[in-house]
Protein backbone atom coordinates (compact mmCIF):
# COMPACT_ATOMS: atom_id res chain seq x y z
CA UNK A 1 0.00 0.00 0.00
CA UNK A 2 1.41 3.17 -1.33
CA UNK A 3 1.39 6.48 1.94
CA UNK A 4 0.19 9.38 0.18
CA UNK A 5 2.63 12.33 0.53
CA UNK A 6 0.59 14.65 2.83
CA UNK A 7 0.37 11.43 5.71
CA UNK A 8 4.29 11.16 5.67
CA UNK A 9 4.17 15.06 6.29
CA UNK A 10 1.36 15.01 9.70
CA UNK A 11 3.37 15.82 12.76
CA UNK A 12 1.60 14.62 15.47
CA UNK A 13 -1.90 14.95 17.42
CA UNK A 14 -2.38 18.67 18.48
CA UNK A 15 -5.66 18.75 20.30
CA UNK A 16 -8.11 15.74 21.66
CA UNK A 17 -11.61 16.58 22.56
CA UNK A 18 -14.17 15.08 24.96
CA UNK A 19 -17.75 16.91 25.75
CA UNK A 20 -18.00 18.30 29.33
CA UNK A 21 -21.56 19.47 29.74
CA UNK A 22 -20.40 22.17 32.27
CA UNK A 23 -16.69 24.19 31.14
CA UNK A 24 -16.40 25.82 34.74
CA UNK A 25 -16.94 22.46 36.92
CA UNK A 26 -14.74 20.35 34.04
CA UNK A 27 -12.03 23.07 34.77
CA UNK A 28 -12.16 22.78 38.44
CA UNK A 29 -12.09 18.99 37.75
CA UNK A 30 -9.04 18.81 34.71
CA UNK A 31 -6.75 21.44 36.36
CA UNK A 32 -8.10 21.18 40.36
CA UNK A 33 -7.79 17.43 40.59
CA UNK A 34 -5.72 16.38 38.06
CA UNK A 35 -3.11 19.22 37.64
CA UNK A 36 -3.88 20.10 34.13
CA UNK A 37 -3.02 23.88 32.97
CA UNK A 38 -5.36 26.23 30.74
CA UNK A 39 -4.12 26.80 27.43
CA UNK A 40 -6.92 28.63 25.70
CA UNK A 41 -10.14 29.51 27.33
CA UNK A 42 -11.74 32.32 24.89
CA UNK A 43 -14.98 33.12 23.49
CA UNK A 44 -14.75 31.60 19.30
CA UNK A 45 -17.99 32.62 17.45
CA UNK A 46 -21.15 31.34 19.52
CA UNK A 47 -18.65 28.64 21.45
CA UNK A 48 -16.51 28.84 24.55
CA UNK A 49 -13.21 27.26 23.11
CA UNK A 50 -11.51 26.12 25.69
CA UNK A 51 -8.10 23.95 25.78
CA UNK A 52 -6.37 22.27 29.38
CA UNK A 53 -2.92 20.59 28.44
CA UNK A 54 -1.18 18.06 31.10
CA UNK A 55 1.57 18.99 32.86
CA UNK A 56 5.03 19.95 31.08
CA UNK A 57 3.28 19.35 27.62
CA UNK A 58 1.95 22.07 26.36
CA UNK A 59 1.50 20.58 22.54
CA UNK A 60 -1.13 18.32 23.90
CA UNK A 61 -4.49 19.97 24.35
CA UNK A 62 -7.90 18.35 25.37
CA UNK A 63 -11.05 20.77 24.40
CA UNK A 64 -13.65 20.81 26.87
CA UNK A 65 -16.16 21.36 24.80
CA UNK A 66 -19.88 21.95 26.43
CA UNK A 67 -22.44 19.96 23.53
CA UNK A 68 -24.22 22.31 21.62
CA UNK A 69 -24.70 25.05 18.80
CA UNK A 70 -22.82 25.65 16.36
CA UNK A 71 -21.52 21.94 16.51
CA UNK A 72 -24.75 20.24 17.04
CA UNK A 73 -28.57 21.14 17.22
CA UNK A 74 -29.92 21.64 21.06
CA UNK A 75 -31.70 18.44 20.84
CA UNK A 76 -29.16 16.27 19.83
CA UNK A 77 -26.79 18.27 22.65
CA UNK A 78 -29.17 16.91 25.10
CA UNK A 79 -28.71 13.88 24.03
CA UNK A 80 -24.91 13.87 23.58
CA UNK A 81 -25.26 15.23 27.10
CA UNK A 82 -27.59 11.78 28.77
CA UNK A 83 -24.73 9.76 26.81
CA UNK A 84 -21.92 11.07 28.66
CA UNK A 85 -23.56 11.10 31.84
CA UNK A 86 -24.22 7.20 30.85
CA UNK A 87 -20.46 6.92 30.53
CA UNK A 88 -21.33 5.92 26.74
CA UNK A 89 -20.62 8.88 24.82
CA UNK A 90 -17.22 7.47 23.92
CA UNK A 91 -14.67 10.45 25.86
CA UNK A 92 -11.88 8.87 26.69
CA UNK A 93 -8.26 10.48 28.05
CA UNK A 94 -5.24 7.69 28.48
CA UNK A 95 -2.77 9.74 30.89
CA UNK A 96 0.47 8.63 32.02
CA UNK A 97 2.21 9.30 35.45
CA UNK A 98 5.28 8.09 37.12
CA UNK A 99 3.97 6.31 40.63
CA UNK A 100 0.75 4.73 39.69
CA UNK A 101 -0.52 3.92 43.25
CA UNK A 102 0.40 7.22 44.80
CA UNK A 103 -1.36 9.34 41.94
CA UNK A 104 -4.22 6.71 42.45
CA UNK A 105 -4.00 7.03 46.45
CA UNK A 106 -4.24 11.45 45.98
CA UNK A 107 -6.85 11.47 43.70
CA UNK A 108 -9.12 8.64 45.24
CA UNK A 109 -8.48 10.96 48.79
CA UNK A 110 -9.42 13.89 47.08
CA UNK A 111 -12.81 12.76 46.49
CA UNK A 112 -12.24 11.62 42.65
CA UNK A 113 -14.88 8.82 40.95
CA UNK A 114 -12.04 5.97 40.98
CA UNK A 115 -13.74 2.88 38.92
CA UNK A 116 -10.98 0.34 38.60
CA UNK A 117 -8.07 -0.01 41.04
CA UNK A 118 -4.20 -0.21 39.82
CA UNK A 119 -3.92 -3.53 38.33
CA UNK A 120 -0.57 -4.87 37.16
CA UNK A 121 -0.44 -4.75 33.13
CA UNK A 122 2.05 -6.37 30.82
CA UNK A 123 3.04 -2.55 29.92
CA UNK A 124 2.89 -1.30 33.58
CA UNK A 125 0.53 -0.60 36.57
CA UNK A 126 -3.11 1.85 35.52
CA UNK A 127 -6.09 1.85 36.70
CA UNK A 128 -9.77 3.65 35.37
CA UNK A 129 -11.38 6.88 36.25
CA UNK A 130 -14.61 8.92 35.62
CA UNK A 131 -14.81 12.66 35.35
CA UNK A 132 -17.74 14.60 37.04
CA UNK A 133 -19.47 13.93 33.81
CA UNK A 134 -18.85 10.69 32.95
CA UNK A 135 -16.18 10.44 30.48
CA UNK A 136 -13.54 7.73 31.34
CA UNK A 137 -9.72 7.92 31.96
CA UNK A 138 -7.19 5.91 32.25
CA UNK A 139 -3.70 6.39 33.92
CA UNK A 140 -0.78 4.43 33.66
CA UNK A 141 2.55 4.05 34.98
CA UNK A 142 4.50 2.69 31.66
CA UNK A 143 7.05 0.46 31.51
CA UNK A 144 10.61 1.68 30.13
CA UNK A 145 11.06 0.26 27.14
Amino acid sequence: MRVPSVVRMLTGITISQIYVPDQDAALDFYVGNLGFAVHSDMQFGPMRWLTVVPPGQPDRQVLLEKPGPPSMSEETAAEVRQAISKGVAGGHLFLACVDAYRTHADLKAAGVEITEEPVDQPYGIDFGLRDPFGNHLRIAQLMQA
